[in-house]
C-alpha cells in the first residue's frame, strides 16, 4: 500500500505547526544518540564556596575533543534579566573546540562573560549564558546544606536550577563559522553543538548546587539524588526572535518537516506491526499521561490545549485497548485515519510523533537530512519565465491566493526589530507607529502581490526581465521557486492577519529542539524545559530510548 505525504497546504498552517511535539527527530535525542558512546569528564572544577569561579566538561572519542568552560560569576538580584539587552549573567559558557589550554581559559575569562560584546576565536563554536531560578537554586541549596532532599513539587513545578537567554553558533561574536566543521558526522545532525552544550551545562548545574550546600555545610551535607537530577532540565525563555528565523530559513524548515512527513508516511505503510513494536508505543503512550497532566501553565490559551489533548488521548488508549487489533494490514494507517477523524490537532501531532518511537530503522537514517547547504539554492533561475513562476504560486499557495489583504483585519499587524531591546517585535499597524520599519516577514501578502503582477504580465517574459521591472519582489521570487523544490518550505498562513498566535511559530521550532511543556507567558514569549529527564553522563552508555515519556 502506497500513502501520500500530508498536504502541506494542511500541515504548514500555524494552528497545526502549533501544535507539533517533539519525536525521535527531535535534536537533544539525537544528539544523546549521537555521543552515547563518547567519553564524559569533568575536567576541572575550580569554585570557592559560593560557587563562583571555573569548571570544564568534555566529551571525548578518539582523537575528537568538545569542551564546556564554564564561568560562574557574582551578580546582584537587580542585575539578573532573561532579556537579550542584559549585560550581566550568573553564568556564562562557551564549547571549545579541544582541550582548552590555560592560555585560552584565561583568554575565554575576558571574554565569554561580556557575551555579545565579547570577542570569541575559531575555537570556540557555542557561547551562552544563564540564570539561576534563584527562588529553586536557594532551597536547594539549603536543604542539602540540612542534609536532606528537597521539595519535589517545587521542582517538579519549575524543573530546573537554571535557564538559558540564547545559545549563539555559525560564526557570531567570532565563533567559528559553520564552513570549518560541517563535514564532521557527529555534528551532521543541526544544532548538535548547541544540544551538546545546553545538556552539559546542565551537569554544571547539578554540581555547582552541590558544591555550594558542601561548603555551606560540610559535615551535614547531602548531594542531590541522582533520581531528582534526572528530573530537572534547563529552563529557557524564548520570545519573538525565533520566529524571523522559521521564515528566513525555508529549506531549512522543510527538511525538518519532511523527515518527520517521511517518517510518518513509511510507518503507516508498514503492513506488519511486530509485538514489540507495538509493546513500545503502547509503553510511550501510557508513560506520557505523567507529562500531560504534568504540564502546567497560567495561559488560559494553553491550559485549554492541554485539556483537549489529554481528553483525546485518554479516548485513544481506550480505543486500542479494547477496539482496536493491531494484527491488521498497514495498523498504523488506520490508526493516523482514527486520529485525524476523532480527535483535535494537538492529538493528532502527539499520537504522530509517538508513532515515530518503535521504529529505529525508519528515523536514524532522516537526521542526517536534516540539515540544508542553502546558500546553493539562493540562486533565482532567471532564464525561467513568468508563466513558469505563475503555476508554481498557484500550485503550491492556493489558500494564500484567497487572502483579501485590502481588508484590515488581514493587514492588521506588522514585525519590526526593536531599537532599544534589539529584539524582533509585532506591532499593530493601525494603532502603533513604526510600520515604515516593517521587516520583510510577510510572505503570504508579498505572494499575492507578487501573483497580481504575474496575471498582468505576458507568459513569457523571462524572470530577469521581470525582476528588472520588480525587484521589489525579489525576496518572494526566490522563496517561490524554493517551495517548487522544497514543498514544507513555507508557511502557509498569514502572519500578520488579526488571528495569528505568534507563539506558534516559536512552538514549531521549539518542538523540533526537543522542548516540553511549553508555557506561554502571552501570545509572544513563553517558557520552556529542556532534556527534563534526559539521562545523566554516567548513563549515556545504557539508557532507555523512551527516557522523555519518564520526565
Amino acid at each position: 500500500m502506497k500513502v501520500n505525504l500530508r498536504d502541506p497546504n494542511k500541515i504548514m498552517k500555524l494552528s497545526r505547526l502549533g501544535s507539533f511535539h517533539q519525536s525521535k527527530l527531535s535534536f537533544l535525542r539525537s544528539f544523546l544518540d549521537e555521543f552515547k558512546d563518547w567519553e564524559y569528564k569533568r575536567d576541572l572544577f575550580s569554585l570557592d564556596e559560593l560557587g563562583y569561579g571555573t569548571a570544564v566538561y568534555s566529551f571525548k572519542k578518539k582523537d575528537r575533543i568538545y569542551s564546556l568552560v564554564c564561568f560562574a560569576n557574582k551578580i546582584d538580584d537587580e542585575e539578573r534579566s532573561d532579556r537579550v539587552i542584559a549585560t550581566k549573567w550568573d553564568a556564562a559558557f562557551t564549547l571549545h573546540d579541544g582541550v582548552p589550554s590555560k592560555k585560552d581559559i584565561e583568554r575565554l575569562r575576558n571574554e565569554v562573560p561580556k557575551q555579545e560584546v565579547g570577542r570569541l576565536s575559531y575555537k570556540e563554536l557555542t557561547l551562552s549564558r544563564a540564570n539561576k531560578s534563584v527562588r529553586v537554586f536557594n532551597h536547594v541549596v539549603e536543604s542539602l546544606s540540612n542534609g536532606h532532599q528537597p521539595d519535589l513539587n517545587l521542582l517538579e513545578k519549575v524543573g530546573y536550577l537554571y535557564r538559558t537567554t540564547a545559545v549563539y553558533g555559525s560564526g557570531k561574536f567570532g565563533l567559528a563559522d559553520r564552513f570549518r566543521i560541517k563535514d564532521r558526522e557527529e555534528i551532521n545532525g543541526p544544532f548538535r553543538l548547541e544540544m551538546m552544550l545546553v545538556y552539559l551545562v546542565r551537569q554544571f548545574t547539578f554540581d555547582q548546587v552541590n558544591h555550594v550546600a558542601k561548603s555551606k555545610n560540610p559535615k551535614t551535607a547531602v548531594e542531590l539524588d541522582p533520581k531528582i537530577c534526572k528530573k530537572l532540565g534547563i529552563g529557557n525563555s524564548t520570545g519573538l526572535g525565533m520566529a524571523p528565523f522559521i521564515v528566513n530559513h525555508p529549506t531549512l524548515l522543510n527538511n525538518w518537516i519532511m523527515s518527520r512527513e517521511i517518517a510518518l508516511k513509511k510507518i503507516r505503510e508498514i503492513k506488519k506491526i511486530s509485538s514489540n513494536e507495538i509493546q513500545v508505543f503502547k509503553d510511550s503512550l501510557r508513560k506520557s499521561i505523567k507529562n500531560i497532566t504534568s504540564w502546567n501553565s497560567e495561559s488560559e490559551y494553553q491550559k485549554k490545549k492541554i485539556n483537549y489533548l489529554l481528553e483525546d488521548v485518554q479516548k485513544f488508549l481506550k480505543f486500542i485497548e479494547t477496539k482496536f487489533n493491531f494484527e491488521i494490514d498497514y495498523p498504523f494507517n488506520e490508526i493516523y485515519l482514527w486520529i485525524e477523524e476523532k480527535t483535535c490537532d494537538e492529538c493528532i501531532e502527539y499520537i504522530a510523533s509517538m508513532m515515530l518511537e518503535p521504529f529505529d530503522y525508519i528515523v536514524k537514517p532522516l537526521v542526517n537530512q536534516m540539515s540544508s547547504e542553502e546558500d546553493k539554492y539562493f540562486t533565482i533561475p532567471t532564464d525561467r519565465n513568468v508563466e513558469d513562476l505563475r503555476n508554481i504560486i498557484e500550485k503550491r499557495y492556493p489558500d494564500i491566493l484567497k487572502i483579501n489583504f485590502t481588508k484590515k483585519e488581514n493587514n492588521k499587524n506588522f514585525w519590526f526589530i526593536s531599537k532599544n531591546k534589539e529584539e524582533p517585535r509585532y506591532a499593530d499597524r493601525f494603532e502603533e507607529t513604526g510600520s515604515n520599519l516593517e521587516q520583510p516577514l510577510a510572505i503570504a501578502r508579498d505572494i499575492k502581490k507578487l501573483h497580481s503582477q504575474l496575471m498582468v504580465s505576458k507568459n513569457s517574459l523571462t524572470i530577469d526581465k521581470f525582476l528588472a521591472q520588480n525587484n521589489d519582489l525579489r525576496h518572494v521570487v526566490r522563496r517561490a521557486f524554493i517551495i517548487e523544490k522544497f514543498p514544507y518550505s513555507e508557511i502557509q498562513d498569514n502572519t500578520i492577519g488579526k488571528n495569528v498566535i505568534p507563539i506558534d511559530m516559536l512552538r514549531l521550532k521549539l518542538s523540533f529542539f526537543g522542548a516540553l511543556k511549553f508555557d506561554p507567558r502571552s501570545d509572544k514569549w513563553l517558557r520552556i524545559c529542556m532534556f527534563q529527564g534526559a539521562p545523566l553522563p554516567n548513563e549515556l552508555k545504557n539508557f532507555d530510548q523512551q527516557w522523555i515519556y519518564n520526565s
